[in-house]
């Protein structure tokens, strides 16, 4: 059977770093719009992927995953400060795209509808135009 405790464990470590994030870490290069978005832990929990979403451009989203890699030890030992861990888990920080890639394929989406829109009116104008040209002979 499957344990479920590393992802109950994930889950906790992801509200403790959101908050450390948001009101101990005091660097300006991270931004108020950067959240923890999820936190995959190894099986014996010595490891912890952290995923982070930063909104912002690519510039201010590299600036910031840069400042929380810095910040790695500090949130570390404020992390094993709130939680009861045999071993402190090892911290990896990776940028989450989820956000952007979805707000890009939402403008797909919009521009697609967009042109069908368009070829569907300019398809009934020209299916218009030839029933008037056949009801006149």
């Amino acid at each position: 059977m499957k344990s479920r405790r590393p992802e109950i464990v994930g889950d906790e470590i992801q509200k403790i770093i959101s908050n450390i994030i948001a009101t101990k870490l005091k660097d300006p290069r991270v931004p108020i719009m950067t959240s923890v978005t999820s936190v995959k832990m190894s099986r014996d929990l010595s490891h912890a992927t952290v995923f982070i979403s930063v909104y912002g451009d690519e510039k201010t989203q590299k600036e910031a995953m840069q400042a929380i890699e810095h910040a790695k030890g500090f949130i570390r030992y404020e992390t094993v400060q709130e939680i009861n861990l045999r071993v402190a888990p090892e911290l990896s920080f990776k940028l989450d795209n989820t956000l952007n890639e979805a707000l890009r394929m939402e403008s797909l989406i919009e521009k697609t509808i967009k042109e069908d829109e368009a070829r569907r009116l300019a398809r009934e104008e020209r299916e218009g135009r030839k029933e008037e040209g056949q009801g006149e002979e």
